[in-house]
């Protein structure tokens, strides 16, 4: 909408003092304001003409906050204003920040979920937000939980057998490997399967995220591998696998079955054997002490 007021030349010239002003707008008072309307003057070149514009300005409706655009919130992040870096590039800082700036709180949540397999992660839980900073931070835990905690195992196995013991730091290297190979790998992999199968449902970071939470078990069973007793750390161990193993296969099953070709869930197959085998590998490299003790006396014949 707009308004002109358009003088002459003669009156101008006749009133050089004459000046027009913008007419005073009235706003409607009710419960909520949607809109507020506003003129401004603009400069115009022609000295026979006089213009004014009109703006349309969002004021929030409760509350004083602004609701993102799309109508979306960004519950759980630390920023509630926070919109994707569309005009950033994938190279930048602020295209990758989007994903990392989530609250502690949601990301516990997150993790606590991964023990309750109940509901479609992704769509629920995750609420089709993803977030990088909980997923690495998981795998990272869980590096750390291996080695720390097996240590700690291995030291107590050695002193309860009056042996000695050293650390050994290979298997921090071994623990990165493994983790993040499956951890990261193993999705970045199957949604490039998955794309080229037609299947583009779902994204490379759903992907990352399920994975990287889905690891979360590992972390109370480190800790409770600690136990010297051998049947009670396979129990732990193939408690966590098949766990971890139903988690995963319950939400990405229903994206193999969406593609068109049948095939496509064949994969089932190659991702619990992948899982299996991680499994099998924490078990072997990492929980595998004893505690035994010479029996006897050492033999005094020397060897010839």
């Amino acid at each position: 909408m707009s308004l002109a007021a358009n003088t002459s030349d003669e009156s101008r010239v006749n009133n050089p003092q004459q000046t027009t002003s913008p007419p005073t707008s009235t706003s409607e008072h009710g419960s909520t304001a949607a809109h507020r309307m506003s003129y401004q003057p603009l400069e115009v070149d022609e000295a026979n003409s006089l213009e004014f514009k009109w703006t349309e300005s969002a004021q929030p409706a409760h509350g004083g906050e602004t609701a993102a655009p799309g109508g979306t919130s960004r519950s759980g992040y630390l920023r509630s204003d926070q919109t994707p870096q569309g005009n950033a590039g994938f190279w930048t800082i602020e295209y990758y920040q989007q994903y990392f700036d989530v609250d502690t709180k949601t990301v516990l949540s997150r993790c606590y979920h991964t023990l309750l397999p109940r509901e479609d992660y992704i769509n629920v839980t995750l609420e089709s937000r993803p977030d990088l900073y909980g997923p690495f931070w998981t795998l990272t835990t869980v590096i750390f939980a291996l080695f720390v905690f097996s240590s700690l195992a291995h030291s107590l196995s050695s002193y309860l057998s009056d042996k000695p013991y050293d650390y050994d730091f290979k298997l921090l290297s071994v623990a990165v490997g493994v983790v993040y190979a499956y951890g990261i790998g193993v999705p970045v992999g199957l949604w490039g399967i998955l794309r080229w199968l037609g299947v583009n449902e779902w994204g490379l970071l759903d992907s990352v995220a399920l994975w990287g939470y889905g690891m979360t078990v590992w972390i109370p069973v480190s800790l409770l591998c600690i136990a010297p007793i051998p049947m009670l750390r396979w129990s732990l161990v193939g408690a966590a696998s098949l766990l971890s193993g139903f988690f995963l296969l319950r939400n990405v099953y229903p994206v193999l079955a969406s593609a068109e070709a049948k095939s496509a869930r064949l994969l089932v197959i190659v991702i619990a054997a992948l899982h299996l085998a991680v499994a099998l590998t924490f078990k072997v490299l990492f929980f595998s002490y004893y505690i035994v003790k010479e029996v006897g006396t050492p033999d005094p014949i020397p060897a010839a």
